[in-house]
């Protein structure tokens, strides 16, 4: 289904998160207080315009209320960041997403209500350090400080045997959210469906299960 996003401020992430979206099809409003970066995303977003986040009549001339998402991507200028997203929820903007540049950014975002708070370079660091330490582990997602997602490779033990016979839940408690075979992506698999060679396994568990999963698989 097609949605409406606003991307505020057009670094680097900002940049990212909106030529994607558009790629998918989706409406997405560009904006920046540069133009030239504003000019720059042109072919990468359905508008862009040249105004200032931290100005509630700027942000209202945008027509920034008909949006179902905003995403505040401005960068270094903490102060900036903060009264966006201060304007936007008082606005009544039901989704707004921001970038925190460190703790103490997102204790403040936190308390004036961001509905989703992002460390890019957090979430990226712990991507790249799960790589690294097992050639098993292909994506993790952080949830909590307690709680992740990740794809690791079915090992050859598994091949041709189904879920029930694994009882991999009562094992290492963790549960097998889907399965990914070539392009094919089988979602919530049923207990009697086989693990094939090359077939990926999506995990979701406490930090600590789905280590001991990784390391005796």
């Amino acid at each position: 289904m097609k949605k409406q996003f606003a991307i505020i401020g057009l670094g680097r992430f900002g940049v990212s998160v909106s030529t994607e979206l558009h790629k998918l099809g989706h409406e997405v409003l560009a904006v920046d207080i540069n133009e030239t970066k504003v000019n720059e995303m042109v072919n990468d977003s359905t508008y862009s315009s040249v105004a200032d986040g931290a100005d509630e009549k700027s942000l209202r001339s945008l027509g920034i209320t008909n949006f179902d998402h905003v995403i505040v991507a401005i960068g270094d200028n903490i102060q900036a960041s903060i009264l966006c997203t201060l304007l936007l929820k008082e606005m009544g903007i039901e989704s707004v997403w921001v970038k925190a540049q460190n703790y103490y950014h997102h204790k403040v975002l936190d308390k004036i209500g961001a509905d989703k708070i992002i460390h890019p370079e957090h979430d990226m660091g712990n991507r790249i350090a799960q790589h690294l330490v097992s050639d098993k582990v292909i994506d993790y997602i952080e949830l909590s400080d307690d709680f992740s997602i990740a794809e690791i490779a079915a090992p050859s033990f598994m091949n041709q045997k189904s879920l029930i016979d694994l009882d991999i839940r009562a094992k290492f408690g963790v549960t097998i959210l889907g399965l990914k075979r070539g392009k094919q992506f089988n979602i919530s698999p049923r207990a009697e469906d086989e693990i094939q060679a090359n077939d990926i396994l999506i995990v979701i568990g406490h930090k600590n299960d789905l280590k001991r999963f990784e390391e005796n698989t």
